[in-house]
């Protein structure tokens, strides 16, 4: 008869970081801030003594504790690691193929954790002869895990390519760092905030254009209909993050065809901190995701309770949803919104308290879904390397 063991008390636990030489900001995309919340979580996970960022890339271990500061999490370089783990989970550094079965063959537990569209991704750059980022490196992982958001798309690409189980764990996230980010800008500090009570709404458009899963042209194209039928509504649409692509013809051409150009209210720009530009230029954020429905982009525009128009079934309700891809309803949900945001502010912000309470590292549920997907990996017995 087969016995399951408990799992091992007092385990130590790494989240790998990518930190290079020089400035990084914990802003230029979710999975640096994610590989924090990680380690908030593991903080409260029962069977976890000590949790570690293990660095990755080319920075320094100052470059690091910089990076991790908001935390103050111990940090580990690889070769550390290797030696004082239980459990690594990699996260925003992906690990060497030996290093994998070297810790494993110590006694280790690998977990490969993916919080992007890695299929859509690894498609891209396949077919468009782009960089190589391809995760398929053979590494022996015990499992992966993965998020709500990609259980359609990613999922099973994981389980088959990678020859490995996948399991499905919650999106985590923290008003820490967004508060902190803040708490440093006086400017910020002071505005940051849904004011009512404007008669015409600034429209902000943050998509990243890296990747066709978060992209721009649909909520110009929301902007543009609810333009259409009531050019009383806007003063302004900031198009965050295309500096590049206005540059391409096609995407230039695509831009020149819309009223809130041609009428001079649209603009395309940088990138930049999303607390800032909301603090100064926005008023509202308009929104398209394909496969990627949990954004902490979202969850910052609800905690400050500006009105989110999107197309995201994984918010709790909260914000002004249009479907899919739908840009003709997205407008009428907009002109729809700028209605309605002033009088029902309260209830806004009470919903969204209410939704974003459930993606809280400390938030039981979410604990416990991590307790039980570590506790799984070692109840079928293995020796934990701190034994």
């Amino acid at each position: 008869m087969h016995i399951k063991r408990a799992a091992p008390r007092r385990l130590k636990v790494g989240v790998s970081l990518y930190v290079r030489k020089g400035g990084q900001s914990l802003w230029e995309n979710g999975i640096f801030q994610n590989c924090l919340f990680l380690v908030m979580l593991l903080r409260l996970v029962p069977s976890v003594e000590q949790v570690f960022i293990v660095m990755g890339g080319d920075g320094s271990e100052e470059d690091a504790r910089r990076v991790v500061a908001d935390v103050a999490v111990p940090v580990l370089t690889l070769q550390d690691a290797a030696k004082r783990l239980d459990l690594m989970i990699e996260m925003s550094a992906q690990l060497d193929r030996e290093w994998v079965v070297d810790f494993r063959a110590r006694g280790g537990k690998i977990v490969s954790m993916r919080v992007g569209n890695d299929y859509v991704i690894d498609v891209e750059r396949m077919t468009f002869d782009l960089p190589n980022a391809l995760l398929i490196s053979g590494a022996p992982y015990h499992e992966v895990w993965t998020l709500p958001q990609y259980e359609h798309s990613c999922a099973p690409y994981y389980s088959s390519a990678m020859r490995v189980p996948v399991r499905i764990v919650p999106h985590i996230w923290s008003p820490l760092v967004l508060d902190r980010a803040i708490g440093r800008d006086a400017q910020t500090q002071a505005s940051f905030g849904y004011l009512p009570g404007r008669r015409r709404w600034r429209a902000g458009i943050f998509e990243p254009n890296i990747c066709m899963v978060k992209t721009s042209p649909i909520p110009m194209l929301c902007c543009e209909s609810a333009h259409r039928l009531n050019p009383e509504v806007l003063e302004h649409v900031w198009v965050y993050s295309t500096l590049k692509q206005k540059e391409h013809a096609g995407f230039a051409n695509f831009s020149a065809s819309l009223d809130i150009v041609k009428h001079g209210i649209a603009t395309f720009e940088g990138r930049f901190p999303f607390h800032q530009m909301m603090a100064r230029c926005v008023d509202v954020v308009v929104a398209h995701q394909w496969e990627n429905a949990q954004n902490y982009l979202y969850y910052e525009a609800l905690y400050g309770g500006y009105p989110l128009l999107h197309n995201s079934h994984l918010v709790g309700g909260c914000g002004y949803r249009y479907r899919d891809f739908d840009c003709e309803e997205g407008g009428l949900v907009l002109l729809r919104a700028f209605v309605a945001h002033d009088a029902n502010l309260a209830g806004y912000r009470d919903a969204a308290r209410v939704f974003l309470r459930t993606l809280a590292p400390d938030h039981a549920p979410n604990v416990e879904a991590y307790s039980a997907a570590i506790d799984a990996l070692f109840l079928a017995g293995g020796r934990s390397c701190a034994a």
